[in-house]
């Protein structure tokens, strides 16, 4: 019987490492711009010319990075709440709590408030949509067409060392928003 006992308590602290590791990775998979990054490799090849740009293609994809660059860093400031009449309402993190566009006075949002934590993830998030971008050979051709190959190391370093500074970063605080486009969760407040 003892060894039950051990084999049960193995079993245990396995579901809970399991448990601990797939919600880390939801939270990463949360906090990542994937609809960003997505609408990027949609766009990209179209404006750059497939890396042979003109001025304009410039511009554009100049244009096109901007607004997915906005993209990243605004979707880390929207969260979601379940109204009284249970349905889904989203808004904008503000100093004094969430700012909707519909005002249901039933429900109190300002647990929805600004947090350092949100500027924290906000900014990792263009960081890793950044090096989405330079791992682009399109926009790399487009922008740095004689870009040499000792500075092709720097793309091949740079990738590993964000994405284990970032998941770090977002599997250790976990963003407890939930902005559009994301489920929300049974509790009333964010905080």
């Amino acid at each position: 019987m003892g060894g039950t006992t051990s084999s049960e308590s193995s079993t245990s602290t396995t579901q809970t490492v399991s448990s601990s590791t797939l919600t880390g990775v939801g939270n990463l998979i949360k906090l990542l711009p994937t609809g960003t990054v997505f609408l990027f490799q949609f766009l990209n090849p179209v404006l750059t010319n497939n890396g042979q740009c003109e001025t304009i293609n410039k511009y554009l994809t100049s244009i096109l990075l901007g607004v997915c660059g906005f993209s990243c860093i605004f979707s880390s400031f929207t969260d979601s709440y379940t109204g009284s009449n249970g349905v889904t309402h989203y808004g904008v993190a503000t100093l004094k709590g969430l700012w909707t566009l519909s005002d249901l006075g039933s429900v109190d949002l300002s647990g929805y408030k600004l947090r350092i934590a949100d500027f924290v993830h906000a900014f990792l998030a263009v960081i890793v949509f950044m090096v989405v971008v330079l791992l682009d050979a399109n926009t790399v051709n487009c922008f740095y067409p004689s870009f040499e190959s000792t500075q092709t190391t720097l793309l091949k370093v740079l990738p590993p060392i964000v994405g284990v500074l970032s998941s770090s970063v977002f599997v250790s605080f976990p963003c407890k928003r939930h902005g559009i486009g994301y489920p929300t969760t049974t509790s009333q407040s964010s905080s």
